[in-house]
């Protein structure tokens, strides 16, 4: 039996409609034989929101009652997954970050993942549960809550799927691809990749070694100087665009 992470980025579960489309996803991977864990961020700018609505009421907010009031946004998204992977008639539980063991120092809005439990995740999928773990979190030595900063919940999904040995780890997301510059602005902005990934050599990479391999990348690209910019896409989640938007980092 295989194991999958899937990722959902907040555009991805923006809506009603798109949280069913993305249960209905895992729901399919779980009738295939699967055991399915998935990542989900908070809805659409709703961390864009808190934030704002914070600095309106705090000129300098403590990082630690930022990370309490941004790890909401997860949770809500994951609750919300259950109940709708619930009406389909399938079993969901959805785990903060602290209920999944991810242990992290004490940087807040920033922090590192230190180690990660997976006794709890792997005797609810034993039992035959689709998983749902907020990402973007975690908790301190102390049990406070953390976050990981911006793309948080990319870093949780990869983490999980390294240390739960995963076969697959997807990342679904709405864009078009990362461009040399923002495309809204500068008529020549063009794409840098224009090719799956699934071309790339990565066929024999663990899901930690695929990880390493991306920040490699980053840095590179960042060393180069150029901004990258993600440009939302008008395609729905589960079209065929999509589909083949689907990021995967599989070992064969």
């Amino acid at each position: 039996m295989s194991l999958i992470v899937q990722k959902f980025g907040g555009t991805s579960v923006a809506n009603a409609e798109k949280i069913l489309a993305a249960a209905r996803r895992a729901i399919r991977a779980h009738q295939d034989g699967n055991q399915v864990v998935m990542v989900v961020s908070a809805m659409g700018k709703q961390t864009d929101v808190l934030v704002d609505l914070a600095k309106q009421l705090c000129g300098d907010p403590p990082a630690r009652e930022m990370d309490m009031l941004l790890a909401t946004g997860e949770q809500v998204s994951v609750a919300l997954m259950a109940m709708a992977i619930h009406a389909l008639g399938h079993q969901a539980v959805s785990l903060t970050g602290g209920q999944i063991g991810i242990r992290t120092d004490s940087s807040h809005t920033k922090a590192r993942i230190q180690s990660i439990s997976t006794e709890r995740m792997r005797r609810l999928l034993d039992e035959g549960k689709i998983v749902i773990a907020a990402g973007f979190q975690g908790i301190d030595e102390d049990f406070n809550i953390t976050t990981l900063g911006r793309g948080g919940s990319d870093t949780t999904a990869v983490a999980l799927a390294a240390v739960l040995n995963a076969d697959v780890c997807e990342i679904y997301t709405d864009v078009d691809g990362v461009f040399t510059t923002d495309p809204r602005l500068v008529a020549d902005a063009t794409g840098m990749v224009s090719r799956s990934l699934s071309s790339l050599p990565t066929g024999d990479l663990t899901p930690g070694e695929a990880l390493a391999l991306f920040f490699e990348m980053a840095g590179t690209i960042a060393r180069l100087g150029w901004p990258l910019v993600a440009v939302p896409a008008v395609a729905a989640i589960d079209t065929p665009r999509t589909r083949q938007r689907r990021r995967r980092i599989e070992r064969r």
